[in-house]
């Protein structure tokens, strides 16, 4: 599908094909979702420009994650997607000619319906492709912040419920993994963020105007930065505390087992010299001696357990 904007319009025009557009001399942005290779050759051959493999718009390095020319800037970045309880990243590549954005994407992002609907609402938002890129970026960092505030919030519930419940199980820990992995994942793709603004600042393709706004965006990304770093060191602060209520409970475990066997130490060695039956043994004709020995075992018992509460060991 290929959706454009011209200048001073409210509405994007979604299109199958280039000719079905009334005019597209005033178009400022073309974007190209999950679009067919005629739909790509059409935009590439009547615009002049090529757009990047979808390999060198996954690859990390600089050079391909932004190139700027004489005439145009090229930026791939990856927007993080949720798919039910998971998260995916999809590449996106922009790229800005004579203030015409064009936009390759493979998947119906929230971010660009966010950003259609602002210029639906908004009557003079844009007047070039620029600010049409601005505008996708500070829709994706708004959304990237209220991630983070669901994961945090998530993460205080189950911080909450650990304290008070003390709930030690399987499921804590898995899902106290599953936060980091997603923290981690959030924290990647908003360093995917800051290195591309950090590149258009540096750029003189933009008014100051616009340079205003890439200054705010690279602040919301450094702060979201510093967010995600907290958030990480919360959860390793839970597991920490998940993994020592571990070792409470392993260790009242073993404090039972070990209370047990020293409580009954004592009669198992009277039942052992009483079971040695040597004949000259003085109590083995005695007629009390069964009732004795067992008195013994029990007063060897209650002794032990009157030493370990009087220690404090119980």
């Amino acid at each position: 599908m290929i959706r454009v904007l011209r200048k001073g319009e409210r509405y994007t025009q979604k299109l199958e094909s280039l000719s079905e557009a009334d005019d597209l001399q005033e178009a400022i942005w073309i974007d190209l979702q999950d679009p067919t290779p005629t739909q790509v050759a059409e935009v590439e051959t009547r615009f002049l420009v090529n757009f990047m493999s979808e390999q060198e718009q996954t690859e990390i390095e600089t050079s391909s994650r932004y190139v700027e020319t004489s005439e145009r800037i090229i930026a791939n970045s990856n927007f993080l997607q949720t798919e039910g309880s998971e998260f995916r990243n999809y590449p996106v590549s922009f790229l800005l000619k004579n203030q015409v954005l064009f936009t390759y994407r493979d998947s119906d992002l929230r971010s660009f319906a966010d950003t259609v609907r602002k210029i639906k609402q908004l009557s003079s938002f844009s007047h070039n492709g620029a600010q049409v890129m601005l505008s996708l970026f500070e829709s994706r960092i708004d959304l990237d912040a209220d991630m983070i505030e669901h994961i945090s919030r998530e993460i205080a519930s189950l911080s909450k419920g650990l304290g008070i419940n003390k709930r030690v199980n399987e499921d804590v820990l898995l899902r106290i993994s599953e936060f980091q992995e997603l923290t981690m994942a959030l924290r990647e793709n908003i360093f995917d963020k800051q290195r591309v603004v950090s590149a258009m600042l540096r750029s003189d393709k933009f008014e100051a105007s616009e340079q205003d706004k890439l200054r705010i965006i690279i602040k919301d990304v450094n702060s979201l930065l510093e967010h995600t770093a907290f958030n990480f060191e919360r959860l390793e602060y839970l597991q920490d505390t998940f993994l020592g209520l571990i070792n409470i409970e392993q260790n009242k475990i073993i404090k039972i087992f070990t209370l047990v066997s020293v409580i009954f130490m004592p009669p198992t060695l009277i039942a052992s010299i009483y079971g040695m039956n040597f004949r000259m043994m003085p109590e083995l004709n005695w007629e009390d001696g069964y009732p004795f020995a067992i008195g013994l075992m029990i007063l060897s018992s209650a002794t032990t357990l009157f030493i370990f509460r009087r220690k404090g060991w119980l």
